[in-house]
């Protein structure tokens, strides 16, 4: 399976498993010139930017550790576009993880709540 069908099966999943959580989806793959926030939630009041992470390789490496320092910081730097773009003031945010594992042939879904700043 390729990457980006690979990407597209775990944000998929994500998402129902995050609306199971009690999550309400309000945006999927938000895009701007910065590059692309996977899922937009609200979590009781709370805005979250979720980023996705998905393997279905033996890889030594879980999902959720292959999320970079620089990453963090362009996912902040989205979040800022988006909350600017939407006239979004006054909100608590925060940025999870969902990182899903696909090579076990039973797929494996952890959510990380907070995962960074």
């Amino acid at each position: 399976m390729d990457k980006l069908r690979t990407g597209k099966i775990g944000e998929d999943m994500a998402a129902d498993f995050l609306k199971r959580s009690g999550y309400k989806i309000i945006e999927r793959n938000f895009r701007c010139n910065i590059g692309e926030i996977d899922i937009i939630a609200i979590d009781k009041d709370v805005l979250v930017f979720v980023e996705v992470r998905t393997k279905n390789s033996s890889s030594f490496c879980p999902p959720q550790q292959t999320i970079t320092l620089s990453k963090q910081k362009k996912l902040q730097k989205l979040s800022l576009f988006f909350l600017s773009n939407r006239k979004i003031e006054n909100r608590d945010c925060r940025f999870d993880v969902v990182a899903i594992d696909l090579s076990r042939g039973k797929a494996g879904i952890e959510l990380f709540k907070n995962a960074f700043w």
